[in-house]
């Protein structure tokens, strides 16, 4: 009976480390989805103003900022646009992307996490 119960104790504790370390991974997975999301946003933000004369390109600052948030959103992007029919001057690559990254966040939390979480 003794063993019975340490190997049953053992074995819920080691089952919520298991919880915690699970949770913390999609936490974590969370986070940079969220923080990808915001540098989405930026880049668009940021294109606009650049198309549009608003901000000195040729300030260096400016210049490296862009450069970053290109180099960060392009190769996500780029997949995006080569599947998308021309729109003339539209760009909607950053939306379409935007609700890939919602969905995959809805499935995690809504479908994968409760399946760790017995």
């Amino acid at each position: 009976m003794g063993l019975a119960r340490l190997v049953a104790n053992v074995y819920m504790s080691v089952n919520r480390e298991l919880e915690t370390d699970m949770l913390a991974l999609f936490q974590t997975i969370d986070l940079a989805l969220n923080l990808y999301t915001w540098i989405l946003i930026a880049s668009a933000i940021f294109s606009w103003l650049y198309a549009f004369n608003v901000i000195n390109s040729s300030n260096q600052f400016v210049s490296s900022v862009g450069n970053f948030l290109y180099a960060v959103t392009e190769p996500a992007l780029r997949p995006i646009r080569r599947i998308l029919p021309d729109l003339g001057g539209i760009d909607i690559s950053p939306v379409i992307l935007l609700l890939i990254i919602f969905f995959i966040r809805s499935l995690m939390w809504n479908s994968i996490v409760p399946m760790f979480l017995r």
